[in-house]
């Protein structure tokens, strides 16, 4: 995956995470669920600067960080689920 956006810039760290550039279908709620959770993912990132992940603080912030990747994939799944 390409970590540059189309207008030639460094991706965040949550746009990374979700994998913002990737939707095969081209959906457009797609697009918005991935925005919408990188948001998320960089506020909670910007509170770990230093990714201190042995402090209780560092740990709770990484599991909210993956239980939001998590929630950004269900989100997907569910706008996406062809019966």
């Amino acid at each position: 995956m390409d970590n540059t956006i189309t207008t030639g810039r460094e991706m965040t760290y949550g746009e990374k995470a979700v994998g913002l550039t990737f939707n095969p279908g081209g959906n457009p709620k797609v697009d918005e669920i991935k925005k919408l959770y990188a948001q998320i993912i960089d506020l909670l990132a910007k509170e770990n600067p230093d990714n201190a992940d042995t402090s209780l603080k560092g740990r709770i912030l990484g599991r909210a960080i993956n239980d939001a990747m998590g929630a950004q994939m269900w989100a997907v799944k569910a706008i996406t689920y062809q019966f």
